[in-house]
């Protein structure tokens, strides 16, 4: 049984209105996309390599470079962080390690006054959250 074929091959010009069109609405939505807000603080971790973790239960508080502490990912005052670091010290049976996400810009004496916090709170082991440095060929070769 033979089937009408109605498929040419295409011989003539191809314009380029269509894919300019598309590369221009490309564009916007990557420029409009760069300018959107993005929720959150932004905090800039320190880089260094090859630093200990932590192998119990943690809490995470961020500090940005104003000073202003953030716990659960929302803002808190000095004393309500105080009252839920206590609570969640008292509630777990293991000892807590308190990881410090904070930011290059924010002072040491910041950094102490949160610490002593936390141990006024029963959490006496502290650590500053960084970043790994970038890869590099000199570590590479050092891997097996």
């Amino acid at each position: 049984m033979k089937f009408p074929r109605s498929a040419k091959i295409f011989r003539g010009q191809l314009d380029a209105a269509p894919f300019a069109g598309v590369f221009f609405l490309l564009v916007i939505f990557l420029l409009l996309a760069s300018l959107m807000y993005t929720p959150g603080v932004r905090i800039k971790l320190p880089v260094a390599a090859d630093l200990p973790g932590a192998d119990g239960p943690t809490l995470t508080v961020a500090v940005d470079s104003n000073g202003k502490f953030y716990f659960e990912n929302q803002l808190i005052s000095e004393t309500e962080l105080s009252r839920r670091l206590s609570a969640a010290a008292k509630k777990t049976s293991k000892p807590l390690t308190l990881v410090v996400q904070a930011d290059e810009a924010v002072r040491n004496d910041t950094l102490i006054h949160l610490t002593l916090l936390a141990r006024d709170a029963g959490i006496y082991e502290a650590m500053l959250a960084t970043l790994p440095r970038p890869f590099s060929e000199a570590s590479a070769k050092a891997a097996p």
